[in-house]
């Protein structure tokens, strides 16, 4: 398969309009994804379930997409983003119209499947357009303001949706948003090229055998940065996507007190935080690539800090303090984008997509798994959030340390490439912890 060039110049209008088209999928996607964080109450009175039976949802949705994350970048790389978009939209659609009118537990887990599936085709699809269509000083910028679109889904999931579901309710909402999806894809089909045509040849459609595949997710996982970038996506994105996606509302409601509604305002805490700093962040390490893991560190540092605060507040948690810590999480996002800057610099254009799908596998397979431990532990433990999110707490512990064994590992990759007069994205200086030895030397 013919790989596409890389581009080197400053992106057209036209490579502006074509992104934003096949940002708006995501948008969309996220806003479905988010959904139970505000219909979740919702829906245990309407199937008549628990705490763990409603993580399920989430988890199963979350599994779909973090199990679907390699084998979308493959076929990112072998079909282009155009398509895999326009089946992307087709998916979320019908799986919000199943949404809208299931009347049992397991139609509506079949439901948020279906979802998952859709949304799993989407993220990675847009970085690989972006991929090909801007140069590498503005990918991280593009990369990190599609996340900020997307937080726009989330945004809209908070409080719009709670007064939907009171107003319209449950089957005209989710049948409306359902109907819209399905017709984007007709705007995908129009809107969306894959290439930019000055710059990039259209890959040729070979068919592509099983082993072939497996060397390419083999190549991808075998690259330091790619491990790097897994490990960053991992120990960034869990916590803040937790709370959004599932467990935000409940906690502050049950937990802290709040209002249903007051609770969805705090929430949007993350979201907006998010929205902003994502651009912010973007725009500063696109001119300090070299300072892109120090951001990474800190946040985690800071991250640390504000569990410890909130999990060891005697009695309930003052709402500035919780709002305080909410908005410091929600950098979590923006700084997860460093993970898909790190896939994109370390490998090679033809292979960009499935190294994408790798990174963006990590932060989704860490929130399955704390959906998953908070709803058992909820369980256990008669409903006390305290222990439930000591989960969180050892997750973060155990993915900062893997992170900084493969911080340790690419750099020596760098070095090494530096020292041979190789050429990198970007050039280190040697500190007195890095390994001296390249990995697998």
């Amino acid at each position: 398969m013919a790989s596409p060039t890389v581009p080197t110049t400053p992106a057209s209008v036209r490579s502006w309009l074509v992104w934003g088209s096949a940002a708006m999928v995501y948008v969309l996607a996220v806003f479905h994804r988010s959904s139970f964080g505000v219909a979740g109450l919702e829906a245990v009175e309407r199937f008549g379930i628990g705490p763990t039976a409603l993580s399920v949802f989430t988890v199963l949705q979350l599994g779909v997409y973090a199990t679907m994350q390699v084998p979308t970048g493959v076929l990112v790389d072998r079909f282009g983003p155009r398509r895999v978009l326009t089946a992307a939209a087709l998916f979320l659609g019908t799986g919000q119209i199943l949404v809208a009118v299931a009347d049992t537990y397991v139609l509506a887990l079949l439901a948020r499947g279906v979802l998952g599936f859709g949304d799993a085709l989407t993220f990675v699809s847009v970085l690989r357009l972006t991929a090909s269509h801007f140069p590498a000083r503005q990918y991280t910028l593009v990369a990190a303001l599609t996340g900020a679109l997307g937080f726009l889904g989330n945004l809209v999931a908070t409080v719009p949706l709670a007064l939907l579901l009171t107003g319209p309710g449950w089957m005209v909402t989710f049948l409306s948003v359902g109907a819209l999806t399905l017709a984007y894809a007709a705007v995908v089909l129009w809107r969306v090229v894959d290439t930019r045509p000055e710059v990039a040849a259209q890959p040729a459609r070979e068919p592509v055998s099983v082993r072939a595949i497996g060397r390419q997710i083999a190549g991808a996982w075998r690259v330091p940065g790619t491990r790097l970038g897994f490990w960053t996506h991992f120990s960034t994105m869990f916590a803040p996507n937790v709370l959004v996606l599932l467990w935000g509302v409940p906690y502050l409601v049950r937990a802290q007190g709040l209002s249903p509604t007051t609770a969805s305002s705090m929430v949007m805490i993350l979201v907006l935080g998010a929205m902003v700093g994502g651009p912010v962040v973007g725009a500063f390490i696109g001119r300090r690539p070299e300072l892109r893991m120090v951001l990474v560190v800190g946040y985690l540092a800071g991250a640390g800090a504000a569990w410890a605060v909130l999990l060891s507040w005697p009695g309930t948690v003052p709402h500035a303090v919780v709002a305080v810590c909410f908005g410091f999480l929600s950098l979590g996002g923006p700084a997860s984008m460093i993970g898909f800057a790190l896939a994109r610099d370390y490998n090679p254009m033809g292979r960009v997509g499935t190294a994408t799908g790798v990174v963006n596998m990590g932060g989704f397979l860490a929130t399955t798994i704390a959906a998953l431990v908070i709803g058992l532990l909820l369980e256990w433990t008669g409903g006390s959030f305290r222990a439930a999110f000591l989960a969180v707490v050892v997750m973060l512990a155990v993915s900062t340390f893997r992170m900084w064994v493969w911080l340790v590992r690419a750099r020596a990759a760098v070095l090494a490439a530096q020292a041979r007069g190789d050429a990198v994205p970007v050039r280190l200086r040697r500190r007195s912890w890095d390994s001296r030895t390249a990995p697998g030397t």
